[in-house]
C-alpha cells in the first residue's frame, strides 16, 4: 500500500534523516544545560553512548521519531553535538550495534522529554476528522505527522501510519454515507440513478449535461442554463441541506462527480456513488443559479457594448456631416454680415462661392437634431430589444431578486416587468416607478410620454430596468437568495444574534469601549483636543492651514515627508544582511515543511506518474509569478532563479 502513495525514494526519506537546514541545526541540535546533564550524568556512559543518546534526543524533537540507523544522522548535526559534548564525532561509529542499547536510550529520551508512543483511538479520531475534510493520503499522512509531533507522540512506522490513513479514509466514506442516509430514500435513489443513464431527449446523461458549461454568453446559452435550473428545481436540489458534511468534503465529492463519467459512477458501489451524485446535485443547483445570473449580465453587457461601438460610429459620421455644414456656415456668415454687399447680390455670390453641388449635398442631409443626454445610447440599444427579450423574460421568471431599502423602487419595477411578461401586457402602468432611472435616461422616457408612444416607452423603460438590475447585482444593492456569487452582503457580517457574545472580545481586540456612551465620550475628548490644537495653529498665523476671508478652513496639499539619510543607509544595511534565497529553494523548503505540492491534483483525476512532478510544478509556479501582469513592472526587483524543465 505504501508504494502506491510514496515512491521508493520518498519512503527512504520518510524513514531516515532528511537534509537539515541551518535554522533546524541551531534550533534542534543545541543542548541546554539540562540536556547535557541528562546525556552525560558524569559516570557509567561512554562517549559513544553519550553522542548516540544526544542524537536520539535531538532527532526526536526535530522529526517526531528517531530513525533506525542513528549513525546516518547529518554529519553537521553530529559534529555540532560532538563539540558541545567535547567528544570525537568518530565515536558515533558502531553505535546501535547492540539493538537493546538503542532501544533503552530511546525509552530514556521519551521519559525525559515527556513523549509517549502512538495510541490507536486518539489517532484514529484525528485522522477521521481530517479524512472528512481531505482525501489525499499523502496530505493525511503529513497532517498526522504534524499532529503527533505537536502532541508529543512518537510517529509509528511509515507503513503502519499509512494503514491507519487508509482505514481513516474508508471510515470517512462510511461516515459520509451515514450522515446522508436520511436524504437517500428510495425515490431519491431512483432520481440519482436516473442522472447516470442516457436521456433520449438530450442525447446524453443528465449528469454530463449538468456538468457541461456554456461556451459563450448568448441568448441560447442563457436559455439552456435556465432549463438546467428548472430541472434541478424539479428534483428539489436547491432545498438539499448538506451542512452535516464539512464544506471541504462537499467540494471534494462534487469534484469527483465532475471528473468521473456517468458510466464510471454507475459502476461504483452505492455507498460511494450516492453521496457523490447527491453532493454534485446540491452544488450544481447553486452553480447553475450563479451561471444564469452571470450569463444574463454578460449577454446584456455584450449588446450594450455593441451599442456603444455603433453609437461611436454614428457620432463620428454625424460630426463629419456637421463639420461640412459648419464650413458652409463660415462662408455664409461673413457675406450676410457685410453691409457693403447689396441684398440682391447675396444669393448669387453665395451660390458662386460655395457651389450648387455642395449646397444641394448639404440640403440632402437630414436636419441635425439635438442629442439626448446619453447621446442616443439607449436608442441604439433598443435595436437589440427583440434579441434581449429571448432570454431576459425567462431570467426574470425563474430568478428571485432581493435587496435593501435603496433598491426598493428597482425591485418593484422588476416585479411589474415580470407581471407584464407573464400576462402579455404591452403598456407600462402609469404608477410604475421611475425614481431609480439614471438622469441620463429620464429625458428619453419624457420624450416618449410627450409623443404618446407607449411602445417606445415600454422598450426604453424595460431596457433601463434590465441595465439598472445588472448594475445593482454588480454593486450588491440587489442579491439573489440561494446564490453564492450574488449572495446577500449581510451574510459576510457578524449575525445580529451572534454579536452580543462576540462584542466584548471584538472591542478588546480593537481597543474600543464596549459601551456606546463611553465610546462617544472618548471621541468627544479626542475631538476637543484636536480642535484645541487647530485653534492654536490658526492663532499663530504662520501655518499653511488658515481661514480665508469668508471664514472657510483652507488646508493645502500635504508635502511628502523627507526620509532621513540615516534611514536609507539603515535600510541598505539591513537589505545586505538578508541572505540571498533562490525562489526555487524557497518552494522546495516550503514543500518539505508543509507538503503543499501534494495538494495539486490532476485536472482529469488521474494519478501522475512522473518522478519530476514536483520539480515541474515549481517551474510552473515560478513562470506564473514572473509572467503575471501585476509583476511585470517590478520583475527586475525580484531575484529569481528559474528551474530548467
Amino acid at each position: 500500500m505504501s508504494t502506491r502513495v510514496f515512491s521508493k525514494e520518498e519512503l527512504a526519506q520518510l524513514r531516515g534523516f532528511p537534509e537539515i537546514t541551518r535554522d533546524e541545526l541551531v534550533r534542534f541540535f543545541t543542548l541546554s544545560p539540562a540536556d547535557r546533564a541528562f546525556v552525560d550524568p558524569g559516570r557509567g556512559r561512554s562517549p559513544r553512548d553519550r553522542l548516540g543518546l544526544a542524537i536520539q534526543l535531538c532527532s526526536l524533537l526535530w522529526l517526531g521519531f528517531v530513525p533506525d540507523v542513528v549513525t546516518a544522522a547529518p554529519p553537521v548535526a553530529v559534529a555540532r553535538l560532538a563539540r558541545q559534548l567535547q567528544v570525537d564525532p568518530g565515536e558515533l561509529e558502531g553505535y546501535g550495534e547492540r539493538e537493546q542499547t538503542r532501544t533503552d536510550h530511546l525509552r530514556l529520551v521519551l521519559r525525559y522529554c515527556g513523549w509517549q508512543t502512538a495510541g490507536t483511538l486518539e489517532l484514529e479520531e484525528f485522522l477521521l476528522a481530517r479524512g472528512m475534510e481531505h482525501d489525499a493520503p499523502s496530505l493525511l499522512f503529513r497532517l498526522a505527522c504534524e499532529h503527533l509531533r505537536s502532541s508529543k507522540v512518537v510517529r509509528p512506522g511509515v507503513v503502519t501510519l499509512l494503514e491507519r490513513v487508509a482505514a481513516a479514509r474508508a471510515a470517512a466514506q462510511r461516515e459520509t454515507y451515514d450522515r446522508l442516509a436520511h436524504l437517500l430514500g428510495e425515490t431519491r435513489r431512483v432520481e440519482l440513478d436516473g442522472l447516470l443513464v442516457t436521456d433520449l431527449e438530450i442525447g446524453t446523461s443528465r449528469l454530463r449535461w449538468l456538468n457541461t458549461g456554456p461556451t459563450e454568453a448568448s441568448a441560447a446559452a442563457v436559455k439552456t442554463e435556465v432549463r438546467k435550473l428548472l430541472f434541478l428545481r424539479s428534483l428539489d436540489a436547491h432545498t438539499l441541506e448538506l451542512s452535516v458534511l464539512p464544506a471541504e468534503r462537499r467540494r471534494f465529492l462534487a469534484a469527483i462527480g465532475r471528473r468521473c463519467s456517468a458510466a464510471k459512477l454507475a459502476r461504483r458501489d452505492p455507498q460511494r456513488r450516492y453521496p457523490i451524485v447527491l453532493t454534485l446535485l446540491a452544488q450544481s443547483a447553486a452553480d447553475v443559479l450563479d451561471e444564469v445570473v452571470q450569463l444574463f449580465d454578460q449577454a446584456l453587457s455584450a449588446k450594450e457594448s455593441q451599442a456603444k461601438h455603433k453609437l461611436t460610429d454614428q457620432l463620428a459620421e454625424r460630426a463629419k456631416h456637421s463639420d461640412d455644414k459648419l464650413a458652409i456656415a463660415e462662408l455664409v456668415l461673413p457675406v450676410l454680415a457685410d453691409p457693403a454687399i447689396p441684398d440682391e447680390e447675396v444669393g448669387g455670390r453665395l451660390r458662386g462661392e460655395i457651389g450648387m453641388d455642395r449646397l444641394r449635398a448639404a440640403m440632402a442631409e437630414p436636419v441635425t437634431t439635438r442629442l439626448p443626454r446619453d447621446h442616443g445610447h439607449l436608442g441604439v440599444l433598443a435595436s437589440s430589444y427583440n434579441y434581449l427579450r429571448q432570454f431576459t423574460s425567462r431570467v426574470l421568471e425563474v430568478i428571485e431578486f432581493a435587496g435593501g431599502p435603496a433598491a426598493c423602487e428597482l425591485l418593484e419595477a422588476v416585479r411589474i416587468l415580470r407581471e407584464l411578461n407573464a400576462t402579455g401586457t404591452r403598456k407600462v402602468p402609469a404608477q410604475a416607478p421611475r425614481g431609480f432611472v439614471p438622469l441620463r435616461w429620464r429625458g428619453c422616457l419624457d420624450d416618449a410620454v410627450a409623443a404618446g408612444d407607449a411602445t417606445a416607452y415600454r422598450h426604453q423603460w424595460e431596457l433601463i430596468v434590465l441595465l439598472c438590475l445588472r448594475d445593482a447585482l454588480r454593486s450588491g444593492d440587489v442579491y439573489v437568495p440561494g446564490s453564492r456569487r450574488y449572495a446577500n452582503p449581510m451574510a459576510y457580517l457578524i449575525p445580529p444574534e451572534a454579536w452580543p457574545a462576540q462584542r466584548e472580545e471584538f472591542c478588546r481586540l480593537v481597543e474600543v469601549p464596549s459601551d456606546a456612551s463611553a465610546a462617544l465620550d472618548r471621541k468627544r475628548v479626542e475631538l476637543d483636543e484636536a480642535l484645541g490644537e487647530l485653534n492654536g495653529v490658526l492663532a499663530g498665523g504662520t501655518s499653511p492651514v488658515r481661514l480665508d476671508e469668508d471664514g472657510n478652513l483652507v488646508i493645502p496639499p500635504l508635502s511628502a515627508e523627507d526620509i532621513p539619510r540615516e534611514a536609507d543607509e539603515l535600510k541598505d544595511e539591513l537589505t545586505a544582511l538578508v541572505p540571498f534565497a533562490p525562489i526555487a529553494s524557497v518552494f522546495i523548503e516550503l514543500d518539505r515543511r508543509t507538503g503543499f505540492l501534494d495538494c495539486f491534483t490532476h485536472a482529469g483525476g488521474a494519478k501522475p506518474r512522473s518522478r519530476e512532478l514536483k520539480r515541474n510544478l515549481i517551474a510552473v509556479l515560478i513562470a506564473l509569478f514572473i509572467l503575471s501582469p501585476s509583476r511585470q513592472r517590478g520583475v527586475d526587483q525580484h531575484r529569481c532563479v528559474m528551474v530548467s524543465v
